[in-house]
């Protein structure tokens, strides 16, 4: 019976990364069989899986879905399903998914925005992240300082960071000057900070940093900062077959996932950068005007709803309308239209009735017996 490692397994069946598996494996959370599973074990298809009590149905590797999305992240938000300190994580802006999870493929830091992908596939994203793949990672950076051909070398030779060796196998000037320089630099590994590193050791700032590819995919105008978009079945079979997997259909969207995606595709809006409380603070500042010795000087406040009446406005087209009516009342007389054609009437009848008198007696003389008292 063929067996296979239980965080593989696991991952495949939509409960995270195989590193996230391998620290619940560490933590005693999974059970195997009614026992507590070990980092190295390995199970079968029928096995009995629990993770914190609750079973886990398990999926072969043909009967997995894959779907993989494309977010644009914004500077400010992490890359972690929970944040302790409440702040903003990229698993909120995702579309919602029943009996899956979405698996990111790589991590970016806060203060680096750009391209994310996250799929539905553990296998697919445990082989484009590891290293042995050579996955390329290109960023667009921009950099602080006067950048000479001589730092260009030393980061495409190797540097010798921290954590070991590391270097760009590509680095193309994308324009600027001073302190507003682009570069486009490729990498073939996700250490944390990487690209910033290599910057640093050659004494240059890095301001901005974006993430415009990774692998096949390029970050394009189908997401803008803080939304998403699904890949194409084309886009997804580039990228397994970069990943050494075989192709395997996107599954269709049901009519219910289709109106959860759209209803969570509208509610997310673009997202901006998070500014920290002293920058916000130093604009305040300086946005509010002062006097010779210092002190705030006091704004004039907006005029109030009584000053505004005597403001010159736009007629709105009820307006409009109302005034013709009264201009062509107007145009006849001052009375009303019915006091008119009532006195009009009343006066014919007084000539009429007058005619048949032999005298004028004052009053209209009805007929016997017919007067109103």
């Amino acid at each position: 019976m063929n067996t296979e490692k239980l965080q593989k397994v696991l991952a495949r069946a939509g409960l995270g990364s195989r590193r996230e598996m391998e620290a619940a494996i560490g933590a005693g959370r999974i059970n195997v069989n009614g026992e507590t599973a070990k980092l190295g074990d390995r199970i079968s298809e029928d096995a009995r899986v629990t993770v914190d009590g609750r079973p886990v149905t398990l999926k072969s590797s043909e009967a997995s879905s894959r779907r993989v999305i494309m977010y644009n992240k914004p500077e400010g938000e992490l890359c972690t399903r929970r944040d302790p300190e409440g702040r903003r994580t990229v698993f909120e802006h995702l579309p919602r998914l029943s009996g899956e999870r979405w698996i990111a493929i790589g991590r970016l830091d806060i203060n680096t925005s750009g391209l994310l992908l996250f799929t539905t596939d553990g296998e697919l994203a445990n082989r484009l992240m590891h290293p042995s793949m050579q996955i390329e990672r290109e960023y667009a950076v921009r950099v602080m300082g006067d950048v000479t051909m001589e730092h260009v070398r030393a980061m495409v030779d190797g540097v010798m960071l921290e954590d070991g060796p590391a270097r760009f196998t590509d680095v193309q000037e994308f324009g600027g000057e001073g302190i507003n320089t682009w570069f486009h630099v490729v990498i073939m590994e996700g250490r944390n900070r990487e690209v910033r590193r290599l910057w640093e050791s050659q004494g240059l700032t890095v301001s901005r940093l974006k993430r415009v590819r990774y692998g096949s995919v390029f970050l394009d105008k189908r997401a803008r900062a803080g939304e998403w978009t699904e890949l194409t079945q084309q886009e997804v079979d580039d990228l397994s077959e970069l990943a050494g997997l075989e192709k395997r259909k996107v599954p269709a969207l049901t009519p219910d996932e289709k109106n959860r995606w759209n209803r969570d595709k509208n509610k997310r809006r673009p997202v901006r950068g998070v500014k920290s409380p002293e920058a916000a603070r130093s604009d305040t500042q300086e946005s509010t005007p002062r006097r010779q010795d210092g002190t705030p000087q006091r704004q004039e406040s907006a005029p109030r709803r009584s000053e505004r009446r005597d403001e010159v406005r736009p007629m709105s087209s009820r307006e409009k309308r109302n005034e013709k009516r009264s201009d062509l009342g107007n145009w006849s007389s001052t009375a009303p239209t019915s006091n008119r054609r009532s006195a009009g009437k009343s006066d014919k009848g007084q000539e009429r009735r007058g005619s048949g008198q032999k005298g004028n007696t004052g009053a209209p003389q009805g007929r016997k017996g017919s007067g109103r008292r």
